[in-house]
């Protein structure tokens, strides 16, 4: 009898980036960049400051198009295609990958308004389908037993660990399929990290999810792919486990290895 051997599943990728190129006016700031981002993996970009981190994770949805002086080259392709062409619909892609940024960000409104407000934007005006999606949204992210009996509250008055859960609630709401994160937990305390991170190793399972984070330790426990940046290029990428234990360059050891950055 002749055995079949079951090939493993290949995971499809979310993000092929082929030789994009940056500039800020004359400054060169992402150099070639060429690499993958899988579906339901958590992919850290890690780097000193100024390696163009945060830079990057512009790109993936072209939030970075908001400074005039910025040109790009090369391919990003999210879902074949690539977002670097004109006919793309921002708003769309905006919806698809949604953002985290550095320090929770709400508006001053209710926290129910604050969650909803993608929704709206998007067409969703039933107040059954929002509160639904309300629901939902903070339900994900942990938060729904905090604030259920005071969603007409100020979201400015949750406290910084809340805030930045909210703004994660606020990015799922418009049912994104990936999530970027642009050092979510800098300016959060210890315990509001954890549960920061508790959650994104949760919301894995569904979205596809980018981080930048200063934070190596925190690299290492959430992350499947850690990406490392040096002066605009990515020197290394690699399963997480690897690019800690054992780096292919030297570069990517010195910095994990706290010789410089």
């Amino acid at each position: 009898m002749i055995e079949t051997l079951t090939k493993p599943a290949t995971k499809s990728a979310a993000f092929e980036m082929k030789d994009l190129n940056l500039w800020y006016g004359t400054n060169h700031a992402l150099k070639n960049i060429s690499f993958s981002i899988y579906r339901n993996e958590i992919t850290a970009i890690i780097g000193p400051s100024g390696c163009g981190k945060s830079t990057f994770i512009k790109t993936l949805n072209l939030m970075i198009n908001t400074n005039p002086s910025v040109k790009m080259s090369g391919e990003i392709n999210y879902d074949g295609m690539n977002i670097l062409d004109s006919k793309v619909d921002l708003v769309d892609l905006r919806k698809n990958v949604g953002m985290v940024f550095q320090k929770g960000n709400p508006f001053p409104q209710s926290i129910y308004n604050n969650v909803a407000y993608g929704p709206r934007i998007h067409g969703i005006k039933k107040k059954k389908e929002l509160d639904e999606l309300v629901e939902k949204s903070l339900k994900d992210v942990a938060l729904w037993d905090e604030v259920k009996d005071r969603l007409d509250a100020p979201a400015l008055g949750l406290s910084g660990g809340q805030q930045q859960r909210l703004c994660i609630a606020r990015a799922l709401a418009t049912k994104p399929d990936v999530l970027l994160m642009d050092e979510p937990t800098s300016a959060l305390d210890p315990i509001s990290t954890i549960k920061i991170e508790e959650l994104v190793l949760e919301l894995k399972k569904k979205y596809t999810i980018v981080m930048v984070t200063h934070n190596m330790q925190q690299a290492a426990r959430v992350s499947d792919k850690t990406a490392f940046f040096l002066m605009g290029e990515l020197i290394e990428i690699d399963a997480t486990d690897k690019i800690f234990s054992n780096p292919e360059k030297k570069q990517t050891e010195d910095y994990i290895t706290g010789r410089f950055g």
